[in-house]
């Protein structure tokens, strides 16, 4: 399937890992340029430098705290003034808080909260607003939000990540309409349980606790949360969605939030 996108350019917070490297590579094996935003210079920088080296394309990876107006700001200005960058055909909105805690989310305290949805839903807006003005109006602009199910279900114990999800999705659509006068696709991803880094290490330690595989356990929470495929997601299978989504063939999709979750969202159970 011809997308189109060789030679366009495409912005992905939270690059430097996860699914945002995912998209990143993805994209760049279709021959757009990418540029990486984390907090992290060296992480972020060294996830730039694999993808150049492996698919042959611009590759940047700059250090943004997306809670940090000013960050985003210098960001947008840095990213737009490299060769090849000044017009962003592709904004991915993937960055999200580490998951660090496992309690009650209703127990935290206040300031825990706000820090969650600074980064994950104020961080979303903040990059659309400093990143929009280079954004094409031929058509080929994107918009790709990522925002986990837990957005659209309950999922415990994601609380505040629930929250954050549903946010984003709800933006998505507001985005659509609002941009759609400069024929700028606006869409969300919206995974269910995906293999990252985090989940793989996760795995690892349930299987040990139950003394069975990382495999086995994977198989028993996906059977528990009612995902019918029984596994979680590849992170090439996200890749592949947003590449879709980013290119010619869905020029006519826009305000769509479509779950890539094994089944998750039937909610058969």
């Amino acid at each position: 399937m011809k997308t189109g996108l060789k030679g366009r350019a495409a912005v992905v917070s939270g690059g430097s890992k996860g699914i945002g490297k995912a998209i990143a590579r993805a994209l760049a094996a279709e021959g757009v340029n990418v540029a990486l935003l984390a907090r992290t210079k060296a992480d972020v920088e060294s996830a730039a430098a694999e993808i150049a080296k492996e698919f042959g394309v611009q590759a940047h990876g700059v250090a943004c705290d997306i809670t940090d107006p000013e960050s985003v700001k210098a960001a947008a200005a840095t990213i737009s003034a490299k060769p090849g960058f000044a017009t962003l055909h592709i904004l991915v909105n993937n960055a999200a808080g580490p998951i660090t805690r496992m309690d009650r989310q209703i127990e935290w305290p206040d300031q825990e909260w706000e820090n969650a949805v600074d980064v994950k839903m104020l961080g979303a807006l903040r990059i659309v607003r400093e990143f929009k003005a280079f954004l094409p109006t031929d058509g080929t602009g994107r918009i790709i939000n990522v925002a986990g199910a837990s957005g659209i279900a309950v999922w415990s114990p994601a609380l505040i990540h629930g929250i954050n999800n549903a946010g984003l999705i709800y933006a998505t659509g507001f985005l659509a309409a609002d941009m759609a006068p400069s024929k700028v696709t606006v869409n969300a991803i919206v995974p269910g349980l995906v293999g990252t880094e985090f989940r793989q290490e996760w795995a690892n330690g349930l299987g040990k606790q139950a003394g069975t595989t990382a495999e086995q356990a994977v198989g028993d929470i996906c059977k528990q949360k009612g995902i019918l495929f029984g596994r979680w997601a590849e992170l090439e299978e996200v890749g592949d969605l947003a590449v879709f989504l980013a290119s010619d063939r869905a020029s006519y999709i826009t305000g769509a939030k479509i779950p890539i979750d094994g089944g998750f969202s039937v909610n058969s159970r």
